[in-house]
Parts: structure tokens; C-alpha cells; sequence
């Protein structure tokens, strides 16, 4: 198990050897695409370095709609691959390579229009499970359609108004913690030997004539600067590609435009139903998702144009998505209701390189592309895919360096590599009763933890065992113990309090007050660990504080410019360069 630690040490070890130490690979950006990236590469026996400007997921996939999905609005856009693609990944990660993070999740489809709507939905979703069942990778992981009259869907979604349907349409998809999912890429990655790095922003690359042979990297956490050698070097900062890719050349490369999608989230007893929502609207979609203890709900799409690091909820936001949940719920929201809320930027790929004008539509299909010699970027996509655009990435990446012969000899095996704490995941459910006894725990608790670490739930009990005090519950949200905080800091990565609450103990949309009445004791919990004195403890809560109120803020306003100007009132406690 160590050697898949995320920590200050690990980081600190990984800096070195990055600065002594020419990599194979040097992965920019530390989101999905970027983490999937350097597994894919480190499961072929390349020597990786990965570097992230923030925390590891510090951009669009910490704040997606959470769902591991085919897409079903695709098909209606006739991209069948696409659908086929992303339904093959969703039966590899509900089924072999992270089944503790990702769960098969039941969605009604309302209808409102009687035989024809029934009868083209039904198609659409038939193609849909039929794609999943001819594309390999786990077919019978969900269940497929079933059809329910009025009442029967009223049955299964009691919470349903009843004029918005005359029927409805049951299908599945998957759900997933898109943070917990990226860190665990991570730390799988790190366990084949890549050199992790969060915290750590590119500010210019090395070169040798025209080409790129590494990067000038700056440790955000000390001031440090060191030079990273490599023999090639991948660009997978999403919504930043553009000013990544700039640092090489300003030549070429590819065009991202940022997308503003916002959730709110909501109690688990607010709404009244026992699967998620599945709704067309007049820009895109819209769902209605089930979790334990609450529901989330959205998205937007939205043109972005302010700050990248910083993207944040409107008044306008909040009122379009209560809108359209209002429109199928008996008993409407209201701004009271809501719990919390998060904004993520898409990065929408442009299908021309920079210097072509293009009138084609923006696109979440994937591109990669050699911005200049010995630099490529990679860009588009969405969550469910990242293992295609993480192998594409390095099948071009070894392509450029070896030719054709490197793919023969480095071959692309992550359809078969679980992440940590997804090998043994099936055989640890049927020891549930087993440690709930032996732990006094209830078998819900035991359930929580393996559907958060899986098989690491041994490592969990050893900390406990260690330190007693860490098997209480958190006194503001007994859903987490306190060993969680610990895990989130000794194995997880995390380096600061923004880390634990907006990443791993994710009470920052979850809880009412965004986790600040939680503060005092999860600094207690990190402080030992990390090495904080009074005088950092302190800052830690008062940032932490600081940019929950500035957000808060930011939420009463009615345009992204405003809520930008609220927000960047308050600084960042480690800003980027």
C-alpha cells in the first residue's frame, strides 16, 4: 500500500528524482485526462513524471455532473461511435477497473406526449443498451429499459408533478466521485512508478533548438524552481491548454473554448423518488441525481470568458436550474432548499488549430495534436472517456518518438489494471457483516467506506487501530470518521484544508455551512500530520472561510462578471504563478 501514497514525502521524493532524473514522459495537467495519462503510460513501463498547477483534480474534474455515461443525447445526434465508446468505458469501470467508485444508476426519462414520443425514446434508449451490450466491457453491469405507465412511474418517483408525464421510460447509466476517481488514477500511477507532483505549475518549457525537452517547473508550495528533462511531453490541462501550449509557441496547436456548467445540491428528503431524472432541455440536459444523503442537480452551458482558476455560481445559475428541476417535481425548490452549489468549466475542443477560422460546431470528441517538436496537447473529451484519451495520448507521444515499433513494444493495458482499491472490492462486500461486528460499526458505515477505498478498508481499520481517537465520527457530519480526514492527507494527497473538504471529505457542497463548522477538528486531525504551528493553522481556517463567504457572495449576484469580481476579492492561500 505505500507504494501508492499520495503525501508530502512521496511529493517531496518525486521532486527530486524529477530534477535528477530524465523522464520518459512529463505529463502537464492533473485532472482526469492528464492522471488516466500517466497510468496508461507507467502500465507500459515508461518512467512518468505528472505535475498539477493545483490539487489534483483542480479544474473541470473536480466539478462535474458525476456521471459515468454514454451519452444518450449523442444518439440523437447520430454519434453512434461515440455512444458505443463511452458505453464500453462505463462496463470497464462499473465491472473490472473501479467498481468501488462507480455505481450503476437508475434514471427516468418522462414522457409527455403519448405512442410517439414512447415509441421514438424507446428506440433511442433500446440503441442505447444494445450498444452497450455489443461493445464489450462489462454489457450486463445495468439492467436495460423498462417501460412504466403513470402510476408506475409515480410508484417509482413519487415526487413527480402530474402533469409532467403521461408515462416514462426506466434506463441506466453510472454515477461517480469525479475527484476521489482522478486521485485514484493517481495513486495507481504512482504505484507503477510515476513521479507525482501537485502544486507544481509549468511556466516555460526547455529547449533544445526547436524542439521541447522538459519544462521549467515552479513549487507552488516553496518558491522552488527546477528544470524537469524529458523526452516528450503531453499538454493535458483542459480549459488551460491554450496558455500551456502557448508557453512553447505561439504557432499552432489546439483551440479550447471554456463551457460554465453549475450544480445545486439538495437534501435526500427534499425530493421523493427512488431513481435520478432524466430531462431534455432547450439548451442541452438536464438531471436529477441520487446520492446518499442528498441529490445533485443540473447542468448549465454557458459561455465562459472570466477567470479559469476561478469559475462560480450566479443568482442567474441557481434560478435556471430551479426552474427546470421545478418543472417535473410536485413540490418545487427553493433557494432555501439548497445545500449547496458548484460551477466546473468544459473544455470544448474547436476543431481548427489556432490561425484557421472555422464555422464547425464545438465538439467534446477528443483531438490530440504535436503543438511543436516534442510537444503534444491533447484536449476535448469528457470523463467517461479518459481511458481512450489517455491511450490515444500515448500512442501518438511514443508514435513521434519511435514510430509504429514503440506501439509493438509499449502496448496499451488499462483495460485490465484496477485502481487501488478495485481488485478485491467484490470479495470485501461479502465480508461487510464480518468487520461491522468486529469494528461496532453499522453494516451502512462499512458500506460507505469500501465504496469509497474498496480493499484499502484494511488500511483504514490499521489507523483506528494506531490511533483510537481517529474511529470517531466527525462531530459536524457522522457520515465520515475521522480516519478519513487522516487517509485524505496520508494517502490521498492532500495538503491543505481546501484539499480535505472540497476532494475527499467533500463537506464543502454536501453540508449547509460548506463544512466550516468541521474546521477546528479536521485542523486538529491534519495539523500533527502535516507539520502545522499555530500560525498556519490559523490561515488554513481563515482561508478556507474566507472563500466559502466570498462565494456565498458571489451567488447573490446575476452575472459571471460580478461574481468573478466577489470572488477574487479573496486570495487563493497557495495562488498559482
Amino acid at each position: 500500500m505505500a507504494r501508492t501514497c499520495l503525501n508530502s514525502a512521496q511529493r517531496e521524493g518525486a521532486l527530486a528524482q524529477l530534477q535528477k532524473e530524465k523522464v520518459d514522459l512529463l505529463v502537464v495537467g492533473g485532472g482526469v485526462t492528464g492522471a488516466g495519462i500517466a497510468l496508461d503510460a507507467a502500465t507500459r513501463g515508461l518512467r512518468v513524471g505528472i505535475v498539477e498547477a493545483q490539487d489534483w483534480a483542480g479544474g473541470t474534474s473536480q466539478w462535474s455532473s458525476k456521471l459515468v455515461h454514454g451519452g444518450l443525447r449523442y444518439l440523437y445526434q447520430f454519434n453512434f461511435a461515440l455512444v458505443a465508446e463511452a458505453l464500453k468505458e462505463r462496463g470497464l469501470l462499473l465491472t473490472r477497473t473501479a467498481p468501488h467508485l462507480v455505481k450503476a444508476q437508475p434514471f427516468l426519462w418522462p414522457l409527455k406526449m403519448p405512442v410517439v414520443e414512447r415509441s421514438y425514446s424507446a428506440v433511442g434508449v433500446g440503441m442505447y443498451d444494445m450498444l452497450a451490450q455489443f461493445g464489450g466491457g462489462g454489457h450486463n453491469a445495468v439492467p436495460r429499459q423498462k417501460h412504466y405507465t403513470k402510476e408506475g412511474a409515480k410508484e417509482l418517483f413519487p415526487g413527480i408533478r402530474d402533469d409532467a408525464l403521461i408515462g416514462a421510460i426506466r434506463f441506466y447509466d453510472a454515477r461517480v466521485d469525479d475527484a476521489r476517481l482522478v486521485i485514484d488514477l493517481v495513486r495507481t500511477a504512482v504505484g507503477y512508478g510515476a513521479l507525482a507532483v501537485s502544486r507544481a505549475q509549468v511556466t516555460g518549457y526547455l529547449k533544445d533548438g526547436s524542439r521541447v525537452v522538459g519544462a521549467h517547473i515552479k513549487d507552488l508550495e516553496t518558491g522552488r524552481e527546477l528544470q524537469v528533462q524529458a523526452d516528450y511531453v503531453i499538454n493535458a490541462t483542459g480549459v488551460w491548454t491554450e496558455r500551456t501550449q502557448d508557453l512553447a509557441t505561439a504557432d499552432g496547436g489546439l483551440r479550447v473554448l471554456a463551457s460554465k456548467g453549475i450544480h445545486i445540491v439538495v437534501p435526500k428528503d427534499r425530493i421523493q423518488g427512488q431513481a435520478g431524472i432524466f430531462l431534455r432541455t432547450e439548451k442541452s440536459v438536464l438531471f436529477i441525481i441520487p446520492w446518499e444523503r442528498y441529490w445533485v442537480i443540473g447542468t448549465t452551458d454557458t459561455e465562459w470568458t472570466q477567470d479559469l482558476a476561478h469559475p462560480v455560481t450566479t443568482a442567474a445559475d441557481i434560478d435556471y436550474v430551479l426552474e427546470h428541476a421545478n418543472s417535473v417535481l410536485a413540490n418545487p425548490l427553493t433557494r432555501e432548499d439548497i445545500i449547496g452549489t458548484y460551477a466546473g468549466l468544459r473544455p470544448l475542443l474547436q476543431p481548427k488549430t489556432k490561425g484557421e477560422d472555422s464555422s464547425a460546431k464545438v465538439s467534446r470528441e477528443h483531438t490530440v495534436a504535436e503543438v511543436t517538436p516534442g510537444l503534444a496537447a491533447i484536449a476535448g473529451g469528457k470523463l467517461t472517456t479518459y481511458r481512450v484519451m489517455a491511450q490515444d495520448a500515448v500512442d501518438f507521444a511514443l508514435t513521434q518518438r519511435g514510430g509504429p515499433r514503440a506501439l509493438e513494444e509499449h502496448p496499451c493495458i488499462t483495460e485490465t489494471v484496477p485502481l487501488v482499491g478495485g481488485a478485491g472490492y467484490a470479495a470485501w462486500q461479502t465480508q461487510k457483516e464480518r468487520v461491522a461486528a468486529d469494528e461496532g460499526w453499522s453494516p451502512q458505515r462499512v458500506q460507505h467506506l469500501l465504496d469509497r477505498y474498496g480493499d484499502e478498508l484494511p488500511v483504514i481499520i490499521d489507523l483506528i487501530a494506531e490511533n483510537p481517537d481517529l474511529g470517531a465520527p466527525l462531530a459536524a457530519e457522522p457520515a465520515y470518521l475521522r480516519a478519513e480526514v487522516a487517509f485524505a492527507i496520508t494517502h490521498e494527497g492532500a495538503l491543505h484544508v481546501d484539499d480535505i473538504l472540497r476532494k475527499r471529505v467533500r463537506l464543502d457542497y454536501e453540508h449547509r455551512d460548506r463544512g466550516r463548522s468541521a474546521l477546528p477538528e479536521i485542523v486538529d486531525i491534519a495539523a500533527p500530520l502535516l507539520g502545522w504551528d499555530e500560525t498556519q493553522r490559523e490561515a488554513e481556517i481563515r482561508s478556507y472561510s474566507d472563500r466559502v463567504a466570498a462565494e456565498a457572495a458571489a451567488e447573490q449576484t446575476s452575472t459571471d462578471e460580478q461574481a468573478v469580481r466577489a470572488r477574487l476579492g479573496v486570495p487563493d492561500l497557495v495562488p498559482m504563478a
